[in-house]
């Protein structure tokens, strides 16, 4: 039982870690890039990374941040365990923050930008990025940044704490 537990919270700490990068270099760069562009650039160019993005691996990982942090707490009840469970508890509670804010903001967004087609056959490329809403995106992006980083402190901080637990009983 030792070896699984302390094998999901590492699972689950790296998949959140690698978010909290994914974000961050949304904040850090392509977003600042993508801002001074043209119209066209950033429509086509949000578009194509859009769908670059979505692949079996970016899934996994994202969904697997959740179920593996979740299957952390599950693992760490208990007494023996006190001093680790609120840490993999916030950092649980951040990361379904950042799922929930994904599919219901991020999502719909990036969505809407791909809907509108092909750059070369759009009329007003300078309407579909004021529909596409840049500042919500950026704004929520940043919050998931923050939130992915404070998560993955937490499950870092929580490997930490399980190593002195060390194997109780």
């Amino acid at each position: 039982m030792e070896i699984a537990r302390t094998a999901t919270l590492m699972i689950a700490t790296l998949m959140v870690g690698l978010f909290a990068g994914v974000f961050a270099i949304y904040a850090n760069a392509i977003m600042p890039g993508l801002r001074r562009s043209d119209d066209r650039t950033f429509v086509g160019a949000f578009q194509a990374i859009d769908t670059a993005i979505i692949n079996p691996l970016f899934l996994m990982t994202f969904l697997g941040g959740l179920v593996f942090t979740g299957s952390a707490a599950a693992l760490h009840l208990g007494e023996d365990f006190r001093s680790v469970l609120p840490w993999i508890v916030v950092a649980l509670v951040l990361y379904l923050a950042v799922v929930v804010i994904t599919v219901a903001v991020n999502v719909p967004l990036n969505d809407g930008i791909k809907a509108a087609g092909d750059p070369d056959g759009i009329a007003d490329l300078a309407e579909v990025r004021e529909q596409f809403s840049e500042a919500r995106w950026v704004g929520w992006n940043l919050f998931r940044a923050l939130a992915t980083t404070v998560a993955f402190g937490c499950l870092a901080w929580a490997l930490v704490l399980l190593g002195r637990v060390g194997s109780p009983g």
